[in-house]
């Protein structure tokens, strides 16, 4: 749970809900229908747009869905901050996912080899990051991924996320 900063002026490759524009998330209702083309089950989960604040409220049936929901949102067009207040019954707040930010020139192969040590295991990341992730080929700088089962600096990066300058590798 907590406020995460997410990239603005997001990949022309981002997901676009209806109303999104460069400063501001799409509404709530094009948002909970974005999820629901991922395939979630959103029933749960409450919507609040304010601008660029997107807030989610509720629950959800486990950790991993919930962390691909938070990441669905926060990687869509106009979304610069997502306040994660949504709960599962196997979310340990000591121990998720790592996140990684996409970098120009990244591959999922370059990121598996760069958290796991092992290029190969870049189908693990694809799969976390399914429905959001159509094709292993296709990422975009910016874009936030769960790297799961990492330990180390990658596991500290799931808690401690950059601001939007910091991401664009720009110095703040």
């Amino acid at each position: 749970m907590g406020l995460l900063d997410f990239l603005t002026g997001k990949s022309k490759a981002a997901p676009a809900p209806a109303g999104a524009t460069e400063t501001s998330a799409a509404s709530a209702e094009a948002l909970t229908k974005e999820l629901e083309a991922h395939g979630f089950d959103v029933s749960g989960v409450d919507i609040e747009v304010d601008g660029g604040k997107v807030t989610l409220n509720g629950a959800v049936d486990s950790r991993a869905t919930l962390e691909k929901i938070v990441l669905a949102v926060g990687n869509t067009k106009g979304v610069a901050q997502v306040e994660n207040n949504l709960i599962a019954p196997d979310a340990d707040p000591e121990s998720p996912s790592g996140l990684y930010v996409v970098k120009q020139g990244d591959t999922l192969w370059k990121i598996a080899a760069e958290n796991y040590g092992d290029g190969a295991r870049y189908k693990e990341i694809f799969e976390a990051n399914k429905p959001m992730l159509k094709d292993p080929d296709k990422i975009y700088p910016g874009q936030r991924l769960r790297i799961p089962g990492v330990s180390g600096p990658s596991a500290a990066s799931a808690i401690v996320w950059a601001p939007p300058a910091e991401i664009a590798g720009k110095k703040a």
